[in-house]
């Protein structure tokens, strides 16, 4: 039975499969939102490695319950500050004063999402091998 920590991290793996996905479907509203889903599980299944369960979705918060355990890079803390914006303006209209979250995002928000997503697993997978 494989350990709780490599569940989500192929479940972090299987939300940036999918960011990928939206963004070829042009769905760039969700593609920010599972290019977060996705970072946010990476950071919980490194968390969850060092038996240290946490729950919530802000992605700096999270990492800085690394900070005891490792070295966080600036480019992770920098995209992760990114995609905490993501949960939520990509998925409700009362995130924004106007209109609806899919009328925000466009290819290159998307992309930018999916970037900062692919550099926190990155991090994430190098320090859980």
């Amino acid at each position: 039975m494989p350990h709780r920590h490599e569940d989500w991290l192929a479940q972090a793996r299987r939300d940036l499969q999918a960011a990928r996905h939206s963004l070829t479907t042009q769905d760039y509203d969700w593609c920010a939102y599972q290019s977060q889903q996705s970072a946010e599980k990476a950071i919980k299944a490194l968390l969850r490695l060092h038996s240290n369960e946490k729950r919530g979705h802000d992605l700096l918060k999270l990492l800085k319950e690394l900070k005891p355990i490792l070295q966080v890079p600036g480019t992770v803390i920098d995209a992760s500050r990114r995609l905490d914006k993501q949960h939520f303006m990509s998925r409700y209209p009362d995130s924004i004063t106007e209109g609806f979250p899919a009328e925000f995002y466009n290819e290159k928000i998307a992309s930018e999402c999916l970037a900062d997503a692919e550099t926190v697993l990155t991090f994430v997978e190098k320090n859980i091998s």
